[in-house]
């Protein structure tokens, strides 16, 4: 099925279904999120009866997302679970949403997303890899729904798009992300707002944290890969969530020579005791990170991808070593 019939067949489920839940993968970022407000409003807008699901392991969100108010949020099944149309938004696998009931048979689910090795798990899928961000595929959405893009709707948009695309320096920006953008902010959207909103203004304790993160801080392979190194202690000592290790790995990203950034952080919580997430960034095309999660067990994009594991520090470093090496020179 090619994407323009997918488009179409997506559209047709949107405009009949009267009754949706919508949801994203876990550890949302800000295209999930914004993807997940935004499809919403516009579902309300249509008079559609329209909830959003998220785990209360979720909560607190990173600090950056705070400004975000889910009216219509559940953390639990609705009763009539069975009875709506449920659409995944920005979620590659549906392993990345490990919840029970979104996993049982029987559910009439829309997968609409962006990522290249998406899993094509629903009963209907949207992928379209070529998009900087699901973001811009619920835009065009938009367009074909006759959705008014409220200023609300805008800044959902716009969160999602600047974040996936790296504030517009990743290699998925495209002339349509800039389209895009325009026109939101002709909708209403203040970038700079959005940005003091995201990337500044910030807890005390982040900067505190980054801070030990860089004086962790490891060069391999003639500095290809950088990578920074968080432990409990760190958080403790801090007062620092886990969430406040958001934008560190891109500070590894930043330094010259690096084709893999980095960041290994452990996992705070007593039920994944001794796990660790790893969060990878390419600075060029001469390494695709999400064939490096993928090793791993988890997934994402050529430039961004993460995964957890229980793989001892030491060891970890090794087989992110070899994984990098084999795609650097065979």
């Amino acid at each position: 099925m090619t994407v323009a019939t997918e488009h179409d067949q997506v559209l047709q489920e949107l405009r009949q279904a009267d009754k949706l839940l919508l949801t994203t993968h876990e550890n949302p970022d800000g295209d999930a999120l914004g993807s997940l407000l935004a499809m919403h409003r516009m579902l309300e807008q249509l008079g559609k009866d329209s909830l959003m699901f998220m785990s209360p392991d979720e909560f607190p969100l990173p600090w950056e997302y705070r400004g975000f108010s889910f009216d219509g949020l559940v953390g639990a099944p609705p009763a009539d679970v069975s009875e709506r149309t449920v659409v995944f938004l920005d979620c590659g696998n549906i392993d990345r949403m490990p919840v029970d009931f979104l996993q049982e048979d029987g559910l009439h689910i829309l997968n609409i997303d962006h990522h290249h090795d998406n899993t094509r798990f629903g009963t209907v899928n949207l992928v379209c890899p070529i998009a900087s961000c699901t973001a811009e595929i619920v835009w065009r959405l938009s367009k074909e729904l006759d959705v008014e893009i409220t200023p609300g709707i805008a800044d959902a948009l716009y969160v999602g798009l600047v974040t996936d695309t790296g504030r517009f320096m990743y290699e998925n920006t495209s002339a349509d992300a800039h389209r895009m953008a325009a026109e939101l902010i002709e909708a209403g959207v203040q970038p700079h707002q959005v940005y003091r909103r995201l990337w500044e203004d910030l807890p005390f304790r982040r900067l505190q944290l980054l801070q030990r993160a860089l004086a962790s801080v490891e060069r391999h392979d003639d500095g290809a890969i950088t990578i920074a190194h968080l432990v409990k202690r760190d958080y403790e000592e801090t007062g620092a969530l886990e969430t406040d290790s958001e934008g560190v790995v891109d500070h590894m990203r930043a330094v010259e020579g690096t084709r893999v950034a980095v960041l290994v952080r452990e996992l705070l919580s007593e039920d994944r005791e001794g796990m660790r997430k790893v969060s990878l960034r390419a600075t060029d095309g001469s390494v695709d990170v999400s064939k490096v999660a993928r090793a791993f067990g988890g997934g994402g994009h050529p430039q961004a991808a993460g995964f957890s594991t229980a793989v001892p520090y030491p060891e970890l470093v090794e087989g992110l070593r070899a994984q990098v090496r084999q795609q650097l020179y065979g």
